[in-house]
């Protein structure tokens, strides 16, 4: 918006608008190549306009302007002070170098943060960190992804047991999938890479003098995870992954150009392995930091439901699980929450949070972090049907339900079927609603059976094919919870 108002105050007919996370700016009716700049930029590079015209027009709307606001470069050079303030986050646990906070604050660092393609999917508990990366490219910062086919083969410390070999043909489904849902995340220009491309034809000999010579033992016993796990043991392979993603931080600085690696606080001893090996064999300075990893009042890591992963992919979870989970999460977390999973300003979710306080069992700040979860990542759409079928659910209706509705609200409840049009006592029996014709009886004459959202109280009903959800689903409830899905065949 403030680059909006600046252009037209300067005289440009001037649009912008954002596509697919992309930002883009129509300048007279034409549209600025920003492809060799962060797809969200932080500058606009124009012609024409003195630097004393734009000082004059970024006064006369009343910004703030510094030495550094507006300057000379083939044109004039607009940069609204946008850093990553991010402190009040709390995004960042550890940094390697004091010199680190002024280079993330200034802009134009190259990036890298990887993932193991060991699921389909990143989970929520994995999120905030991977939007550190959405915040540093929004802050003029440049990211690589790394989707580690050959990490993902080896498997890294978790600090309580030995991880189960993974199957390789596995390893390279997942990747594919990882490596579209990176693009998804950060666009389709993203650059995502696979360690196991530059490891696939290493020889194991030339690696041990190429990076085992360079890492003490000592150094490598003394990491965290490795320090917890040798008490109950550690393969040498587990042992061994930290001088491989050492070695890619190497790799992707020396091709790519990377000078920043950035993971979860967890990872502290692989990344800071990566700088010692840039440090003794390029003599050159890289930098790390660390993300603190996000868990609830416990202790207990996100993204865990009941045993399984709450995923980011709506085909493994769907946007009513997720809205349903983000629903739940604790007052005493939440504006935690607010901060690490949303771009929420602070006056923002100051305000929220004082709405919330004062009527918390309206979960007025669990409902706007479900709103910019779900939105962020599958669409508004995808999040009004959330609400839809939760607020559906809650209130006993489900009359305006699709066959598509009712497979992610009832998900996981056992299905029974039908061959033949049923009386509502017949029916009532077969799904298991109730145990016996007399039951069955009583629970309709009282008016506590819905059928498809609709009460039933007559005895002689027929459940036809044609009275079904899209020809295809029944939904019964009993009194005001209890429901049973059945598909008409």
């Amino acid at each position: 918006e403030r680059t909006n108002l600046i252009l037209k105050e300067l005289g440009y007919e001037a649009k912008g608008y954002q596509e697919n996370r992309r930002r883009q700016y129509l300048l007279n009716g034409v549209e600025i190549d920003i492809d060799s700049w962060p797809l969200i930029p932080t500058y606009l590079e124009i012609e024409g306009p003195s630097e004393e015209a734009v000082y004059n027009a970024v006064s006369a709307l009343g910004f703030e302007i510094d030495d550094t606001t507006t300057r000379d470069v083939e044109g004039i050079y607009l940069d609204y002070g946008h850093n990553l303030d991010e402190k009040w986050r709390g995004l960042i646990k550890d940094v390697t170098s004091p010199e680190l906070e002024e280079k993330l604050n200034k802009g134009g660092m190259t990036f890298y943060i990887g993932a193991d393609p060991t699921a389909e999917s990143l989970h929520i508990g994995q999120y905030p960190t991977f939007l550190v990366a959405e915040r540093l490219r929004r802050a003029g910062h440049k990211p690589i992804i790394l989707v580690g086919g050959a990490t993902g083969r080896v498997g890294d410390p978790r600090g309580t047991g030995e991880r189960e070999k993974a199957d390789i043909k596995v390893i390279e489904k997942n990747f594919v999938k990882i490596k579209a849902q990176m693009k998804k995340l950060f666009g389709e220009d993203t650059l995502v890479v696979n360690n196991y491309d530059w490891f696939k034809d290493y020889n194991y000999i030339d690696f041990l003098r190429d990076v085992g010579k360079y890492i003490n033992v000592t150094y490598m016993i003394n990491k965290d995870l490795v320090k917890r796990q040798m008490d109950i043991g550690i393969s040498y392979a587990e042992f061994s992954y930290m001088l491989i993603q050492g070695y890619d931080f190497k790799y992707i600085h020396d091709h790519y150009g990377a000078d920043l690696q950035f993971g979860g606080s967890d990872q502290w001893g692989n990344l800071t392995t990566g700088i010692e090996l840039i440090r003794k064999l390029n003599n050159e300075e890289a930098y790390a930091f660390s993300v603190p990893l996000l868990v609830d009042s416990t202790g207990r890591k996100l993204g865990k439901s009941f045993g399984n992963a709450l995923w980011i992919d709506e085909e493994k979870t769907s946007s009513y699980e997720m809205y349903q989970y983000l629903l739940n999460f604790e007052d005493v977390m939440i504006e935690e929450y607010l901060k690490k999973y949303t771009f929420l300003e602070k006056d923002e979710i100051e305000s929220i949070m004082k709405s919330h306080n004062e009527a918390p069992e309206k979960r007025i700040a669990q409902k706007k972090l479900a709103q910019c979860v779900i939105t962020d990542l599958h669409g508004e759409e995808s999040y009004n049907n959330a609400v839809k079928i939760s607020e559906s659910l809650f209130n006993g209706d489900i009359k305006s339900f699709t066959s598509r509705d009712v497979e992610v609200a009832f998900k996981g409840l056992d299905v029974f079927t039908v061959k033949e049009d049923l009386n509502i006592v017949d029916l009532l029996v077969t799904s298991g609603s109730c145990s016996s014709k007399r039951e069955a009886r009583e629970f309709v004459g009282n008016g506590s059976i819905t059928l498809n959202g609709e009460k039933v109280t007559d005895l002689d009903f027929v459940l036809t094919k044609d009275l079904c959800i899209d020809n295809k689903y029944i939904v019964i409830r009993r009194g005001k919870k209890k429901y049973y899905m059945g598909l008409f065949k």
